[in-house]
């Protein structure tokens, strides 16, 4: 299987959409600001935005992708008997989500309370508006879910640039609300307009999954609802795996309550912005690579190929880090000029950069380790073991719930970040144990040797990137134009240096990489 070549087909969808996603940000940046407003529409949007993470990028495709591709591998490569899997899936999932959206409208208040804890010193009318945003929003789930369900097909099919194609939609809209319907100095009356597009998304997101599936000659059927066993097998394999996909989102959620109930106004938004920006190489890297991951793994392991999927699972790694540790470098060692250069004008001001750049420092230390998740739970999920995962991403949320409580006071909006980063390598750490334990993963010479090398090319970039920040302060303290084109210099250099310097250690070798493009993936 070809890594780079797949992940460059989904990372350069996802690359336009996580781009999308800052012009979104730096356009919210401008007209809401980091204050209540931003703060009561960022509340109503984490709940959707972590039922995306989880279902869309995790557990629904977690389990339901293995069990598709082998009823079509059962039936002599029918695609038929994939389909009465998905409509018998369809059949039950559909009136389960409309229920639940109806009982999050209902119970909004007590939903969005456990969201914040009462959104600390918020007076009634905020909460009242954090609450009217939420119900606004609500619907999104609805939507994003059954997208999972024919990102999942398409996704077996290996039409992998549909499902990474669909969240632009979303940005364009969020975009479009911003550009066309703000409220000149008044923020809440633009926040309000970016929950209505965040509905208005889901149901684009899935009319464009519709039509694609029909392009693919797909067509789900609507049926009676039926606990088939394989049904019955499904929803048993995905609740383990939303909370072992998600314990990054439910980390953050954590992270989002408390810092809505004992911090100052604009903590959440600082956090905010600073995950948005640390999402971007999550985005590209770590979910591309679980999507081509899980699918191929798979096929090696119903083939008996255990050598060929542990070898899969190693250059896998080994791409995640030769990506990954470039960008956490860089994020901590000059947050504050890309910061300063994305988010920096209208309401957002010099001070909520620095706030905002020292989240993000924060949550660039476990920028790894996120990734990492990513690529190693497909060892299990291929396996049909969500259980595991679950346990461990059960502990890696009681580690950060304790290092929350512990550090929020005394590192302010640093805090919440930190601990989700130690609580990711914490859940790393049990991954990685468990699978060599039991033989399914076993990291070969090069992967460490070549670990070692990126390791020591990211820090010599990481001290150039130091100095050259301290270098351009008169440009990264500049006017707009000076500070885009002061983190444009920075982020060329540092990358210039980190290529130069895997090469000159031999971390890498240009047939190496010669060989990553051109080999052809796997029938």
């Amino acid at each position: 299987m070809n890594l780079a070549r797949a992940l460059g087909s989904i990372g350069s969808l996802t690359l336009v959409s996580r781009v999308l996603g800052l012009v979104r940000d730096s356009l919210f940046a401008r007209y809401v600001g980091a204050g209540f407003a931003s703060d009561a529409f960022l509340i109503a949007f984490r709940l959707p935005n972590m039922f995306r993470a989880l279902f869309a990028e995790g557990a629904f495709s977690a389990a339901f992708i293995p069990m598709f591709n082998r009823k079509v591998g059962e039936a002599g490569d029918d695609l038929s008997a994939g389909i009465t899997f998905a409509e018998a899936a369809l059949a039950v999932l559909l009136p389960v989500l409309i229920v639940m959206t109806v009982l999050m409208e209902v119970f909004a208040i007590p939903v969005v309370w456990l969201l914040t804890f009462g959104f600390g010193d918020a007076t009634p009318q905020q909460f009242a508006t954090a609450v009217e945003f939420s119900r606004i929003t609500f619907p999104y789930l609805l939507c994003i879910s059954l997208v999972s369900l024919l990102g999942g097909i398409l996704n077996s099919l290996h039409r992998f640039w549909v499902n990474a194609a669909a969240p632009i939609l979303l940005n364009l809209t969020l975009i479009a609300g911003l550009v066309f319907f703000h409220t000149p100095g008044d923020p809440i009356a633009t926040a309000r307009v970016q929950a209505i597009g965040v509905s208005v998304a889901g149901v684009l997101q899935l009319v464009w999954l519709i039509l694609a599936c029909r392009a693919a000659k797909v067509k789900l059927r609507l049926r009676l609802p039926r606990l088939t066993p394989d049904v019955k097998k499904l929803l048993g394999l995905i609740a383990p795996a939303a909370a072992g996909a998600g314990a990054v989102q439910i980390n953050l959620l954590v992270s989002t309550a408390l810092a809505a109930s004992l911090l100052p106004a604009g903590a959440v938004s600082y956090i905010y912005y600073a995950d948005r920006l640390n999402q971007l190489p999550l985005g590209l890297i770590g979910i591309g690579l679980g999507t081509v991951l899980l699918p191929t793994i798979s096929r090696l392991l119903g083939k008996g190929e255990e050598a060929a999927a542990n070898e899969t699972q190693n250059r896998g790694l080994e791409l995640a880090l030769f990506l990954t540790l470039p960008a956490a470098v860089a994020l901590v060692a000059c947050g504050t000029p890309i910061v300063a250069a994305i988010f920096q004008h209208g309401e957002f001001t010099p001070e909520d950069t620095v706030q905002c750049a020292r989240a993000l420092a924060a949550f660039s230390l476990g920028l790894p380790a996120y990734i990492l998740v990513k690529v190693l739970t497909p060892g299990y999920y291929a396996r049909h073991d969500t259980k595991t995962p679950v346990r461990y991403a059960m502990w890696s949320i009681a580690v950060n719930l304790i290092l929350n409580l512990a550090l929020i006071m005394p590192l302010q909006q640093m805090g919440p970040p930190l601990a989700t980063a130690i609580a990711s390598w914490v859940n790393v750490a049990l991954l990685y144990r468990t699978l060599r334990k039991r033989g399914h993963f076993i990291a070969d010479e090069q992967l460490f040797r070549r670990t070692l090398r990126l390791t020591a090319a990211a820090v010599l970039m990481g001290a150039a990137l130091f100095y050259g920040t301290d270098a351009l302060a008169p440009y990264t303290t500049g006017d707009r134009i000076e500070r885009t084109g002061a983190m444009i210099v920075l982020v060329s250099a540092g990358a210039l240096v980190y290529f130069a310097a895997a090469f000159g250690f031999r971390a890498y070798r240009l047939s190496d990489l010669k060989a990553l493009v051109r080999r052809r993936p796997a029938a």
